[in-house]
This record gives C-alpha cells, sequence and structure tokens, in this order.
C-alpha cells in the first residue's frame, strides 16, 4: 500500500530555558543553561541539590484553580505547551473532523509529586487512610492525553507510551504509522515530565545517575567532556501537531518539516546500563534510515541522546560511527540536554522540537559546558561545542533511549 505523508504543523514548548517555543529556540542557539539550585523542595540533603526546573510559571494562567487542583505538574505542563502548538498550528476547531484527530503522549513516570505528597501524608498519620480522591487520575500517566482529548474534544486514538526516556519519540513513532495508515489525519504528539521531586531526586541519586555538581549547576551538564560524571535532571513539555500531508495542505497550514522516519529497538542487555557496543542503538538508527527510504549519507545533523553519563555518552558514538562510517565525522552532533537537562520521558518531545527549529534558522544548536576533550572520543566528531554552528540542513536525526533498553530514533527532513 501507499503510505500517506505525515507533515509538522504546530510546536509548542514549555522547558528550564523558556516557557514558549521563540524563548527555547533563542536560548538553545544562545547557549543558555537552565540549571540552578532546586526551588521546590529543600535539598540540602541531597547529594544533588541542584536541577534544570521551569521558571516563572504562573499555571492558573492557563489552567483554572480549581481545574488545576485536580492535576499533576507534568498534567499542567502538557496541557501549556499543547495550547502553544494548537495555536501555532492555527487549528479551526469548529470545522476540523475531531474523531480524526487522535492525542498520543509520552511520559516516563507521570504524577510523581501526586503519589510522593500522598504517602508522605499517610505516613504522618495515625495509619487511617484519608486518600483525596483525585490521587489515583493525578498519578496515572494517561491523565495527560485524557485531559489534551477532553479539552479539544479530539475524540481519535488517545494514549500514553511510557518507555522511560524514549517515550516520546516512541509516540511520534506511533503517531507517524496511525496517520501514514490513513486512521488519523491530526494528532497531537509529545511529552511531560515533572520529576524534580525528593522521590526523583533521591532515586536518581541512589543509583549514581545524577551529576553532584553542586558548586556549578549551570555546568554540570557536559556531554562528551571528560570530566562529565552524570545528567542533570529536568522537567517541562513539548507539544507536536503532526498532521497528514494534503489535509495540512487543504486547510493552508504552515509546514515545518515532514516526518519521514521512525526506528525502535531494544539493547536486551541491562536495566540502566547501554550496550556496550551500542548494538541498540546502532539497530534503532538502522531501522529509521530504512523505515525512512534513505542512507546515512542525508544526515546532516543528529540531536543525541547524550546525557553526560561516563558509560552513556561514548556508547552512542561508537554506534553512530558504526552505522555512519565516514559521514559520521562530516554531519554536525549536539546534545541539547547540556542546556536543558534531561527531561526523562519529555525529552524527545523537547529535542524534536529542536531539531525543527535548527532546520528553520539552519544552525545547529550547541552541546554547551564543554571544557576537556575525551580521548576515549574520537576527535574527528563534529559534537558542535559551545557554540551554535550554521550549516546547510535537510534532513536530521534525533535519538532517545531509556531505561529498560529502550531505543527509539525519529527522522525529519525539509519539505520538498
Amino acid at each position: 500500500m501507499t503510505f500517506k505523508r505525515v507533515v509538522v504543523t504546530g510546536l509548542g514548548a514549555l522547558t528550564p530555558i523558556g516557557n514558549d517555543v521563540p524563548t527555547y529556540w533563542n536560548n538553545l542557539a544562545a547557549g543558555v543553561s537552565g540549571a540552578g539550585p532546586i526551588t521546590k523542595f529543600d535539598a540540602s540533603k541531597f547529594r544533588t541539590q541542584f536541577a534544570c526546573e521551569v521558571k516563572g510559571l504562573d499555571v492558573t494562567q492557563f489552567i483554572p484553580r480549581q481545574e488545576a487542583r485536580k492535576m499533576d505538574a507534568f498534567t499542567h505542563y502538557a496541557l501549556i505547551a499543547t495550547e502553544e502548538a494548537v495555536r501555532d498550528a492555527n487549528l479551526n476547531l469548529d470545522t476540523l473532523d475531531k474523531n480524526k484527530v487522535g492525542v498520543i503522549w509520552g511520559s516516563g513516570i507521570g504524577g510523581l509529586k501526586s503519589f510522593e505528597d500522598e504517602m508522605i501524608d499517610y505516613a504522618k498519620g495515625d495509619g487511617t487512610p484519608r486518600i483525596n480522591p483525585f490521587f489515583i487520575v493525578r498519578m496515572i500517566a494517561d491523565s495527560a492525553s485524557g485531559q489534551i482529548s477532553m479539552r479539544y474534544g479530539f475524540r481519535g486514538t488517545n494514549y500514553v507510551t511510557v518507555s522511560a526516556c524514549a517515550s516520546t519519540n516512541n509516540a511520534i513513532i506511533d503517531a507517524l504509522n496511525y496517520i501514514r495508515l490513513g486512521r488519523l489525519n491530526m494528532c497531537v504528539v509529545g511529552g511531560s515530565e515533572a520529576a524534580v521531586t525528593k522521590a526523583g531526586i533521591g532515586g536518581f541519586n541512589a543509583n549514581r545517575a545524577l551529576s553532584e555538581r553542586n558548586d556549578s549547576p549551570e555546568t554540570a551538564s557536559r556531554p562528551y567532556d571528560k570530566d562529565r560524571d552524570g545528567f542533570v535532571l529536568g522537567e517541562g513539555a513539548g507539544s507536536i501537531i503532526l498532521e497528514e500531508y494534503e489535509h495540512a495542505l487543504a486547510r493552508g497550514a504552515k509546514i515545518y518539516a515532514e516526518l519521514i522516519g521512525g526506528g525502535m529497538s531494544s539493547d536486551a542487555y541491562h536495566i540502566t546500563a547501554p550496550h556496550p557496543d551500542g548494538l541498540g542503538a546502532f539497530l534503532a538508527m538502522q531501522d529509521a534510515l530504512n523505515d525512512a527510504g534513505i542512507s546515512p549519507t542525508d544526515i546532516d545533523y543528529i540531536n543525541t541522546h547524550g546525557t553526560s553519563t561516563p558509560i552513556g555518552d561514548p556508547q552512542e558514538l561508537k554506534a553512530i560511527h558504526q552505522l555512519f562510517g565516514e559521514h559520521s565525522f562530516k554531519l554536525n552532533i549536539s546534545s541539547t540536554k547540556s542546556m536543558t537537562g534531561h527531561l526523562l520521558g519529555a525529552a524527545g518531545a523537547v529535542e524534536a522540537i529542536a531539531c525543527l527549529k535548527a532546520m528553520e534558522h539552519q544552525l545547529v544548536p550547541p552541546t554547551i559546558n564543554h571544557f576537556t576533550d575525551d580521548e576515549e572520543i574520537d576527535p574527528r566528531f563534529n559534537l558542535t561545542f559551545n557554540t551554535a554552528q550554521e550549516r546547510s540542513i535537510t534532513t536530521v536525526m534525533s535519538n532517545a533511549f531509556g531505561f529498560g533498553g529502550h531505543n527509539a530514533i525519529i527522522i525529519f527532513r525539509k519539505l520538498s
């Protein structure tokens, strides 16, 4: 059968370096760090005392206070980012066939703060269960997609993907296939996370995943640097409107790019560590290229998973070199997590938006905080250290990997 083409017609972002897409992109291009001391709770007794938090947000400007109380922050973030994306796509909600509009969202954890607060309150009590009636619906990850669909009346396919830090890319790939097959005309895809909590910081500290550079939070996320010591936890959301190409043309939509392929794989190796030879990453990238019907030499820029962990960063580059060969030294590579921190299940969404804006502006956002070369990393890679670089960008790849060995890769191309 002939697949339908899928394009991007709307973007929305809520990030540690900008509460809308223009601000987010401007700060990415300028190399601004979103890291700072944690303000959401007293972190003075934690090994890591900083994170990349969303800043200056008044939720009640977007969601009525009484409704907001029934939701966790990760759902607030989802609704706020999607409001921008819907507005950016210039959707006419009165004429849209809402039966053919879906919502496929991603979140690795969901309502962690709601769960944490409820259990702390219970533990402080006398053992009598006094549980908030909204506890479950605030906590479960599918609340985000449900709330988005209810707000706009979108009655198509609706669910949340949960594959740790690959969650959003999995959601994007699922939506790609629903639209390709004609099951949907349009889909809201994205991801949100709000894990800067005692449980979130404490849990990642316990498995030694986080940087502990408390004396310099803004330089703590340093992918590919010799002295990297773990990732910086981030929070926020990204929302993307995917649409069938002819449907977009018929309504005169602005088109950012075409989503031409996606690939997935499993490391089948370890619950937290990547495969030592980068096998899962290699297979997923290869699958994405095959799905898109292009060759490795067609890729101009890769937004890597690049979390700033000692093991993960070189393994991803090993997989890129294995697949791309000499071309891996001709394309640009960068990790925008050096600025946003790691948004876990929402990472793929905000990084997809970074890729789309990079194509729009023909500018590769940098990997900031590079101070010392790592002798384990081939110096021939162009890792776009510290300063954005202008170049011709037609096709981009965005990588996402998650605990459990999940790998999900997406590819966008400028519309031809």
